[in-house]
């Protein structure tokens, strides 16, 4: 069977004709602001305004060239297979331009859930999204309910002809930035569900309070945590159907863990060519050093489970092609993929040395950041249980 199709093949040569054309520049006008955490930063942690800026240009450049949603239905513009997707993911994440993978709509864009959006939502709030004119957050995540989402605290109660919401939310990506959050409450009690009786709501920039931004490694300072203190919105701000939004936004994870495990992916090929590299290059004793077995191995290591990961990828993409829910298919290749690229990226850091633990240099900063995707959309321990429970434990 053939790598990729030949559309697959198609929109990955444009896709990367793209980059170096239209983003790359972008990103050499920046230089080690995009890379470096003691430059480009506000006092607070969060990016400052020529990095919010250059991301910004980036987004509405790949919308108006037809890169940015792709991977949602065709009459919003988008239509390509989850197969296409997964390989301009990695793609993205391979690339050394490091603006590549803002090309590509992530927590900040439009995602499936939004689809269940009703006509005037989607005038007013979806277009903008999918024109990379305005961008969003999806803001789940609470101080007590990680993991453990369902036992969220933020609630809304109707009051007449609107919803009131009170809590708070946190680590939500883009917060600091978005036009809108789409917020999930609990709007019945969990004794009357477990998994029903959340509702996510449409909450605009001027109706919340960012309270800080959360600053960890491999994030940037684009996460933030947001309070609600007796926030009105009127009934025409209910994203789908009231208490269904828990349910509606399950059937999206496996796409989510897809898209994590194309960036692990992408960025241990974009290592292992680096740490290859120097090692054919780099001398020491008289020799390479990739001439020493414990430094041949530790790349070929990395190799190998990269190829692994990259081949359940693509069986994880042909199977959501399908039709198929594959549930434990793409828990297995979120862990197995960001376990890989955590393995991998260290092996490369300490291939380079010192100079791999520079600050801002790429080896330091893919290391934090595969530690980040071990956590996000799943945590390890999460991939791990819902295999077993897959498999009737």
């Amino acid at each position: 069977m053939a790598e990729y199709d030949e559309e697959t093949r198609l929109v990955l040569d444009a896709f990367e004709s793209f980059i170096d054309e239209e983003i790359a520049p972008i990103a050499a006008d920046l230089g080690d602001r995009l890379t470096d955490p003691r430059l480009g930063r506000e006092q607070d942690g969060r990016p400052d305004e020529t990095v919010v800026e250059a991301v910004e240009t980036v987004r509405r450049r790949a919308a108006d060239a037809g890169f940015y949603a792709m991977n949602l239905p065709e009459p919003v513009g988008g239509g390509v297979s989850k197969l296409t997707w997964y390989a301009v993911k990695k793609a993205a994440a391979a690339h050394d331009c490091p603006l590549a993978g803002r090309a590509l709509a992530g927590p900040e864009g439009p995602k499936p859930l939004l689809l269940d959006a009703t006509d005037d939502q989607h005038d007013q709030y979806v277009e903008p999204v999918l024109a990379g004119e305005q961008s969003t957050a999806f803001a789940q995540t609470e101080p007590g309910a990680g993991s453990d989402s369902p036992g969220m605290a933020t609630t809304a109660h109707k009051e007449g002809d609107e919803w009131v919401i009170d809590g708070h939310k946190q680590w939500i990506t883009n917060a600091p930035f978005a036009d809108f959050v789409q917020v999930f409450a609990r709007t019945s009690p969990a004794e009357e569900g477990r998994y029903d009786g959340i509702t996510c709501f449409i909450v605009e920039r001027d109706e919340f309070e960012l309270t800080g931004v959360n600053n960890a490694i491999g994030l940037g300072g684009w996460q933030g945590e947001l309070a609600f203190d007796d926030v009105r919105v009127p009934e025409t701000r209910v994203l789908g159907e009231v208490g269904n939004a828990f349910r509606s936004a399950m059937a999206f994870l496996s796409l989510g863990r897809l898209e994590l495990g194309a960036e692990a992916v992408g960025t241990a090929e974009r290592l292992l060519d680096s740490g290859f590299s120097y090692a054919r290059d780099r001398e020491a004793f008289g020799r390479p050093i990739g001439d020493f077995q414990q430094v041949s191995a530790a790349l070929a290591r990395g190799k190998a489970r990269t190829y692994a990961a990259d081949a359940a990828g693509k069986r994880c993409a042909r199977r959501l092609d399908a039709g198929e829910r594959a549930v434990e298919d793409t828990s297995i290749f979120k862990w197995f993929a960001t376990n890989a690229l955590w393995e991998t990226a260290d092996s490369v850091l300490q291939t380079h040395g010192a100079t791999g633990l520079a600050e801002g240099s790429e080896f330091a900063n893919a290391l934090a950041r595969a530690r980040v995707l071990r956590v996000v959309e799943g945590t390890d321990e999460i991939q791990l249980n819902t295999i077993a429970k897959e498999n009737g434990l």
